[in-house]
């Protein structure tokens, strides 16, 4: 089992210094040097005031947080987690990954979905109900861009001629991109992906986010089966294909709950097919958040 750590910033009432050097440095080289396999951070450029009221959280701008966590770190892999490809033009884009893919010597993994707050898109005069059409447009723009100069694309909602989109990132064909989302819309085009980022939570929970819920671990690994399928047969078997999931525990031993149930808990999700686990650490202090990296690390026996 591989282990993200999704930057406390989101958590309700973080601490300050988490946005500023000092303390984004102690909670990162805690991360990298206890072994964790990646460092996260989601998006929110323009939320409503309602919606952060009503339990909604903070974001920094992702390529800027990464791009400074490429200087601290040499090991860590940097995660948008997740990108929210809809609200933005994929050429600038495709551009910002690329710059933060080579500042990385090639550590970025993107991980992409559609976007749910409809207050936000109206803000960055982005068509609501385009999002599914954009998201696909943008991904085949980014793709095209990282791969092939001049690059022409010509599609509903976007059109280019002779671009030429240099330096290249430094992973062949650009960084992975793994697809976030519960929706069957989202698990298909995960498949031609390189990895699904769902979320294990109830109905209840998953409508806040206009997605279907996914409760149990049964019900995720029957996904993970069909997923895995599909990706084989539209990639080949040997495609590698990874499954990030983050779920009601990813908080759970950090909350006081017990070692051995959590570890229970991961053993059971590799069983079903998961790569890796997203954590989510304490935001009250960055000195309390590096140290529960510390704390966890030692339990599960990262490395």
């Amino acid at each position: 089992m591989k282990f993200t750590v999704e930057y406390p910033v989101s958590a309700a009432g973080y601490d300050r210094a988490l946005v500023g050097r000092k303390g984004m440095e102690q909670v990162v080289r805690a991360a990298e040097d206890c072994g964790y396999d990646a460092i996260a951070f989601t998006e929110h450029p323009a939320p409503s005031k309602k919606w952060l009221d009503a339990g909604g959280h903070e974001s920094l701008d992702l390529t800027s947080a990464l791009s400074f966590c490429a200087a601290l770190t040499g090991r860590i892999r940097l995660m948008t987690y997740l990108l929210v490809l809809p609200y933005r033009n994929p050429f600038v884009t495709a551009k910002a990954l690329t710059t933060v893919d080579l500042l990385s010597d090639g550590r970025l993994t993107v991980v992409a979905g559609t976007g749910y707050l409809r207050s936000e898109f109206r803000s960055l005069g982005v068509e609501f109900a385009e999002r599914n059409e954009l998201f696909d447009e943008a991904l085949e723009v980014m793709r095209g861009a990282w791969t092939t100069v001049p690059y022409a694309y010509k599609g509903r909602h976007f059109e280019a001629g002779g671009v030429a989109s240099v330096p290249r990132p430094a992973q062949a064909g650009g960084p992975p991109v793994w697809i976030g989302g519960n929706s069957s819309r989202a698990r298909a085009r995960a498949a031609r992906n390189q990895g699904w980022s769902p979320l294990m939570v109830s109905d209840e929970v998953a409508r806040t986010t206009r997605s279907p819920g996914i409760s149990t671990i049964e019900a995720l690994a029957s996904h993970i089966t069909r997923v895995r399928e599909a990706a084989a047969a539209e990639q080949g078997g040997d495609a590698p294909f990874d499954v990030q999931v983050q779920t009601p525990a990813s908080r759970h031993l950090l909350e006081g709950g017990s070692a051995e149930e959590h570890r229970d808990h991961l053993g059971r999700l590799a069983e079903a097919g998961v790569t890796s686990f997203v954590l989510q650490t304490p935001g009250d202090s960055a000195g309390r958040a590096a140290d529960s990296l510390r704390e966890y690390a030692e339990t599960v026996g990262i490395r």
